[in-house]
């Protein structure tokens, strides 16, 4: 497995985010390693969550609330 593969699994688990939000977060071309600078909601509360500021970043860029579905092997 690749090291940047490890650094989307170890975000996923550390920051709780679905399958769905890591797809969305790759798409937007977001670093895993500094999810920690955008996740401290608690302290400073001002920011969003983490899932919502993803969403939040994926519907200004791409004006849609999901990832398309996309098959894999066609």
């Amino acid at each position: 497995m690749r090291p940047q593969e490890k650094d989307w699994i170890e975000a996923k688990k550390r920051y709780h985010l679905t399958d769905t939000h890591i797809r969305m977060a790759k798409e937007l071309g977001m670093n895993p390693r500094k999810f920690g600078s955008l996740a401290n909601h608690k302290q400073e509360p001002w920011k969003a969550p983490l899932p919502e500021f993803i969403e939040g970043l994926y519907f200004k860029r791409f004006k849609r609330e999901r990832p398309e579905n996309t098959a894999k092997g066609s």
